[in-house]
């Protein structure tokens, strides 16, 4: 199997260049093989349907399931934080 390369020149923020040098050294690589697996993990991803709301937001709402348990929480703690202890009434 022949596989092409191509050169190519990038410019790159310093501050990501060096950490991505830096990773490729930890793992033992080039920053050629570096930037290579990276891009094809970019591309892999790209196979997955894109949502149109941004990744952070994916977490919103999953624990509106106990918006009553919360409240109950809550309540019990001000009821808690509203009582005089007999050593605090001086």
């Amino acid at each position: 199997m022949v596989i092409w390369a191509v050169k190519t020149t990038l410019e790159i923020p310093d501050p990501i260049f060096r950490r991505a040098k830096a990773r490729a050294a930890e793992r033992g690589q080039t920053l050629r093989e570096f930037v290579t697996e990276a891009l094809r993990a970019k591309l892999a991803g790209d196979r997955e349907p894109q949502s149109s709301e941004p990744a952070w937001m994916a977490g919103f709402g999953k624990l509106r399931r106990l918006k009553a348990e919360t409240a109950r929480i809550q309540a019990a703690i001000d009821r808690e934080f509203d009582v005089i202890e007999p050593e605090d009434r001086q």
